[in-house]
C-alpha cells in the first residue's frame, strides 16, 4: 500500500502542513520580538514539484514527464511588508488566518486519507 500514489501524496501535504505550522507557530511566538521577520513555506505546489513523488507514463500515448527534483521544504521570510516601529513584521491577525488555512488543509487531507482507506477496504473484501 505504501507505493499508491494518493497516500505518498497525502503523507507529503501532512508533511508540508506540520512545517507550515511550525514556522508560523514561531511567527506568532515572536509577535512582540524587536526585529523579528515573519516566516513561511513556500506553497504546497512549489514543494510538490520539487517532491519525488510524479506521475508515471504507462502508455505511450501519455503526455512525456519531466524529471523529478529533489524533495525539499524549506521555510523563507515573507515578502517585505510593514513593520512596527521595533522592526517587526508579524501581523497576528494575517498568522491566525494562515493557521486556519493549515487546520482546514489537514482535514481535508486526514478525511482523504480515510475514505480512500475504506475504498481500499471494501475493495479487498
Amino acid at each position: 500500500m505504501s507505493d499508491l500514489f494518493l497516500m505518498k501524496l497525502a503523507a507529503r501535504q501532512a508533511d508540508w502542513l506540520a512545517a507550515r505550522e511550525s514556522a508560523l507557530a514561531a511567527n506568532i511566538a515572536n509577535v512582540n520580538t524587536p526585529g523579528y521577520r515573519a516566516r513561511d513555506v513556500d506553497a504546497f505546489e512549489k514543494s510538490l514539484g520539487r517532491a519525488g513523488i510524479a506521475l508515471a507514463q504507462t502508455n505511450a500515448r501519455h503526455i512525456p514527464l519531466g524529471p523529478d527534483a529533489a524533495i525539499g521544504i524549506s521555510a523563507r521570510e515573507e515578502p517585505e511588508g510593514e513593520a512596527n516601529l521595533s522592526g517587526n513584521s508579524v501581523k497576528l491577525e494575517a498568522q491566525l488566518m494562515k493557521i486556519g488555512d493549515v487546520s482546514r488543509a489537514y482535514s481535508m487531507n486526514v478525511n482523504i486519507k480515510r475514505v480512500f482507506h475504506q475504498m481500499l477496504t471494501a475493495s479487498s473484501r
